[in-house]
């Protein structure tokens, strides 16, 4: 008995435990439902994001923002958690989790056993982790397939097995989940390449048959033809004339194919035919024999272009030196430093640049490029220099490239890149010369090919400088009737300067008093008013037939257009923007769409953009903005991340400063040495053009109204809102004109609120629409607005 009651004990104490997280079958079904309902919302917003994340990708930093809106189908939810799962996470395998949990909700929601759930889940993160991987092996250039985890996965393991060894581990993956999963044996392979092999040999065998069945059908038709006597004449009746010509004349040409007598040929003479020249072509061919090509340069005929003595030689005159000690220093330093981590080098060569040296080592047979490159900070070390930058390999060249920054640099200055061949002899639309590449070679580009382009750097690293080299190298080489500037300084400071060309190079609108745009108001309705001129433009462009701005040119300096029908010659305009960011800050979305319109479509007339910043961050320069800048140019930043978002590659956080920059086109990054251009030089320059002959005014913009959200139209008293006198008490004691403030305080729909709005600006209680801005409210008191509403009742 004592043992069996020692034997019960136990039984009773578990009993009593239980279990303390079992869940009731109500909960279960709710936490199912809730699940599944989830796990659907998690699939479409998935799915939704392949389509929207270029255009939700400003969103992400303004979550709290409630007056922003996504494009995802679940709004910022969708877009913030399909950007975590997504992007920052597996990739297209990242749909795995929503049908994982929609699994889990149903066992949950059925009440069914879960020993199979917990498989199933798993084998899920085994399928997203080699999906993801191999996404991201094969899609490199597609970040979204693979995503990051997918991204970095490959980066990490190409690093100690190489690309091979991936494929070879993502073969060996498949292999696992094959034969564990699906129970796949290689007898079952061998099964099925030999039933397909049957089936395809069956199936030519079918066709060659029924081919030799298809040959003999029209002899044998004709044999087959049953005898018929006709019982009168007891002969052969004869069959029916079309059946009995048509096999005929077939036996007759299988048989006998009879060769068609050879006819007598014809001579034809065949006539010339001229074709008549159009009427347009001769009269302007006839104008340009009277008057020659017609010259947009002549009304300023006499204009003389900037000399080369405007411009200081910075104290350099015999080019570069070359300390031949610190190469021979820093060569071996680089030997011994690589000859540390056991990495021979074949040949090594430097060229000397400016600011920079590139040394070209050519490593061992059997040296992996990636340890080199993993040795960046240890070579930065044994130099002592500010920050050394590899390129492994040179495009182009079988070498690897290390960038050592010298220690006496050389200041490249603007005369020496203008007073170069390769600019003065440059024959493109808009050249503009930066300055001198490690080669110590001019580097000159052309604008109109860019065509739009996107400066970045931190403060103090020559963005300003870098501004004016490009308007500098246009001012030496074209002529006031061939380019415009439209110049927005937000800082008030930096191209002051050129005003004094404004009568000769600048556009502005037609009522601005100053060329030089500096208030963000103008910036809008500049921005807005190149928009109709692009459009103009454009128009033009389709009355002549032509593609781009300089077959239109061509066509009118040849005079094939009537000035008559509104056609002229159409000089290139550049759009310059200081400190974007600051125009982003005020007037948000009023200047983004101008810009991303003319970004997208102002290159094929003439428009070119410029646009400096510090950092072209998402929120400052959204993706469609960025896509069509291909142009950039990177100073100094002080991060990697700063840099990928500049260039989309690492690189400039390892420059020196002071002009110091890298420029890429969609391609190759290229290391230049900017030209510097001092303030008296740009003073010097301007007011030599200034001091010339001018036209008679800027050249004018078209004029654009603003659409503002507010009317002048003066409402009557009997038609305003019940109400309006509410309205008006709530603005005057909060000193703050803006619907959602009546929206909220008074309980409205937004159309109302707007409405009341544009009546109590009528009434002269609210100023107008300011952009972003709340609307400036015009009665200081109560008292004032009851004297106000009691005048107009009188």
């Amino acid at each position: 008995m004592a043992k069996k009651a020692t034997k019960t004990k136990p039984k009773a104490k578990s009993a009593k435990k239980g279990n303390p997280f079992k869940l009731s079958k109500q909960n279960k079904i709710i936490l199912g439902s809730l699940l599944i309902l989830f796990s659907i919302a998690l699939f479409f917003s998935f799915v939704s994001f392949y389509f929207t994340w270029q255009d939700d990708q400003s969103i992400l930093s303004e979550f709290k923002n409630r007056n922003e809106e996504a494009k995802n189908l679940l709004n910022k939810f969708g877009a913030s958690i399909s950007h975590l799962f997504v992007y920052k996470g597996f990739g297209i395998a990242s749909l795995i989790f929503p049908f994982l949990l929609c699994l889990s909700g149903i066992y949950m929601f059925l009440g069914l056993d879960k020993k199979g759930l917990w498989k199933k889940w798993i084998w899920g993160f085994i399928f997203l982790i080699w999906f993801s991987i191999a996404f991201g092996f094969f899609a490199v250039k597609s970040p979204l397939l693979g995503g990051l985890v997918g991204y970095e996965m490959n980066d990490f393991l190409q690093d100690y097995t190489g690309k091979i060894g991936v494929l070879l581990l993502l073969v060996f993956g498949l292999v696992f989940i094959l034969v564990r999963l699906f129970n796949v044996t290689p007898e079952d392979v061998a099964s099925f390449f030999k039933s397909k092999k049957q089936a395809l040999s069956s199936e030519f065998k079918n066709q060659k048959e029924t081919k030799t069945e298809e040959e003999p059908s029209i002899v044998s038709t004709e044999e087959e033809t049953p005898v018929v006597i006709d019982t009168y004449t007891h002969k052969e009746e004869i069959p029916h004339l079309k059946k009995e010509t048509k096999t005929e004349k077939k036996d007759l040409e299988i048989a006998f194919p009879e060769e068609p007598e050879p006819e007598e040929q014809l001579a034809m003479e065949v006539e010339q035919i001229v074709e008549e020249p159009e009427e347009v072509d001769v009269l302007a061919s006839k104008l340009v024999d009277d008057f020659g090509e017609f010259d947009p340069t002549l009304e300023l005929g006499n204009y003389k272009f900037p000399t080369i003595d405007l411009l200081d030689p910075h104290g350099v005159t015999g080019g570069i030196t070359i300390n031949q000690e610190e190469l021979e220093e820093n060569k071996d330093k680089i030997v011994e430093t690589l000859k540390n981590y056991k990495i021979g080098i074949a040949q090594i060569k430097a060229t000397i640049g400016p600011t920079v040296t590139l040394y070209e080592i050519v490593p061992e047979a059997g040296v992996r490029i990636s340890k080199i490159k993993n040795l960046e900070d240890d070579i930065a070390l044994s130099l002592a220099a500010l920050g050394i930058r590899i390129i492994a390999p040179i495009p182009g060249k079988g070498t690897i490239g290390i960038e050592v920054p010298n220690k006496n640099a050389t200041i490249v200055s603007m005369r020496s890149v203008i007073a170069s061949s390769k600019f003065q002899k440059a024959e493109m639309e808009l050249p503009i010369a930066f300055g001198k590449t490690i080669s110590n070679e001019t580097f000159v580009v052309d604008l109109a090919k860019m065509p739009h382009l996107l400066m970045a750097g931190a403060t103090g690293q020559g963005k300003s400088v870098g501004l004016n080299a490009v308007l500098t190298s246009l001012l030496y080489k074209k002529h006031p009737a061939e380019v415009k500037f439209i110049l927005v300084d937000p800082k008030k400071v930096e191209l002051t300067l050129y005003n004094k060309i404004e009568r000769h190079f600048l556009a502005k609108l037609p009522d601005s008093e100053e060329a030089i745009i500096t208030d963000n108001t103008k910036v809008i309705n500049t921005l807005n008013s190149l928009c109709i001129e692009m459009d103009n433009r454009y128009e033009l462009l389709k009355l002549a037939m032509v593609r781009n701005l300089k077959e239109y040119n061509t066509k009118f300096k040849a005079r094939k257009l009537n000035p008559n029908d509104g056609h002229k010659f159409l000089p290139y305009i550049v759009l310059v923007i200081d400190e974007f960011a600051d125009l982003i800050m005020t007037a948000g979305k009023e200047v983004e769409t101008p810009i991303a319109r003319l970004a997208q479509l102002a290159r094929a007339i003439g428009i070119h953009l410029i646009v400096a910043t510090q950092r072209p961050s998402v929120n400052v320069i959204t993706g469609i903005i960025k896509a069509n800048f291909p142009a950039r140019i990177a100073f100094r930043v002080t991060s990697k991340i700063d840099s990928r978002t500049i260039l989309d590659a690492q690189g400039a956080d390892q420059l020196i400063g002071r002009g110091d920059m890298l420029y890429t086109q969609g391609n190759d990054v290229t290391r230049i040495q900017c030209a510097f251009v001092d303030t008296p030089e740009v003073a010097k320059i301007t007011e030599y053009i200034g001091s010339q002959r001018a036209y008679p005014e800027a050249h004018e913009l078209p004029e654009y109204v603003g659409e503002d959200s507010g009317t002048s139209v003066d409402y009557d008293i009997a038609d305003r809102d019940k109400m309006f006198r509410e309205a008006a008490e709530v603005i005057v004691i909060a000193q703050q004109g803006s619907a959602s403030l009546i929206q909220r305080k008074l309980k409205l729909g937004y159309n109302r609120a707007g409405r009341i709005i544009d009546q109590l600006e009528a009434a002269g209680i609210v100023g107008p629409f300011e952009g972003s801005k709340a609307r400036q409210v015009l009665v200081p008191d109560m008292a004032s607005l009851q004297q106000l509403l009691d005048n107009e009742i009188k």
